[in-house]
């Protein structure tokens, strides 16, 4: 188990699903965390309370917000971010601003977060984006933008590798396939359409992308930089 004593790490999008998986993680490798949240306060408040972390409300959609949010925490040896939100959907019929904000969280605010956490994070620190298999492949039809986004995440990915790199600073992507959560239950409508893509043929659990995180965040994942990590239960094979 990793030891996280005397870091601080910073969970974008930390109140929930898989983000609160990783704050909870942290938090058992006694790393000083702080996660923000947008909507979802009563379950940030309960989260703070159950794992002694902070929570802060911050939209990632608002940039100015993210990264003074992001900027007032100091140093941050850790920062994941998992925010994210999904528009799927008939692309002559989706929304268009909904199409815009699913960018501004998905690709702008990931990007300006790394940067402003990157000024003042000490060499060796560590910058992981919850990405998503779907990055790779997009199997049914509905989801060209928000695969556009994903795979954005990581071009931006191998960028800041070679631009943090001299610092010691890793970046990575962790790309997640169905994930039971909020968002795409275990036992929702398009279950047993995932699952037959997949390999092993059931949803992840949070926790089980939390451990991943917690590993690429650790001291053995010194020259892992640049990369996308999938677990997918070979949604992607």
């Amino acid at each position: 188990m990793a030891d996280f004593s005397g870091k601080t790490a910073l969970i974008l999008g930390g109140s929930r699903g898989i983000g609160a998986a990783i704050v909870r993680r942290f938090a058992q490798a006694e790393a000083r965390v702080i996660f923000t949240y947008a909507g979802s306060a009563e379950a940030a408040k309960r989260l703070a309370a159950e794992t002694g972390a902070r929570a802060v409300q911050a939209d990632s959609a608002d940039r100015d917000a993210l990264t003074a949010a992001i900027a007032a925490q100091g140093p941050i040896d850790m920062l994941v971010i998992n925010a994210g939100t999904l528009a799927i959907g008939d692309p002559l019929t989706l929304d268009a601003d909904a199409i815009d904000r699913m960018i501004d969280i998905n690709v702008r605010a990931p990007y300006h977060a790394a940067v402003e956490a990157a000024r003042r994070m000490p060499d060796g620190g560590r910058i992981i984006v919850i990405g998503s298999t779907n990055g790779d492949r997009i199997p049914f039809a509905g989801g060209a933008a928000y695969a556009m986004t994903k795979s954005a995440m990581q071009g931006m990915v191998r960028g800041l590798a070679r631009d943090f790199g001299a610092r010691g600073i890793t970046v990575n992507s962790i790309q997640p396939g169905p994930t039971d959560s909020d968002m795409n239950p275990a036992d929702g409508p398009m279950a047993e359409q995932m699952h037959s893509f997949m390999a092993v043929k059931r949803h992840i659990r949070p926790e089980e992308v939390a451990e991943l995180t917690a590993y690429i965040a650790g001291p053995h994942a010194a020259m892992i930089t640049g990369s996308m990590q999938t677990i997918d239960g070979g949604f992607a094979a």
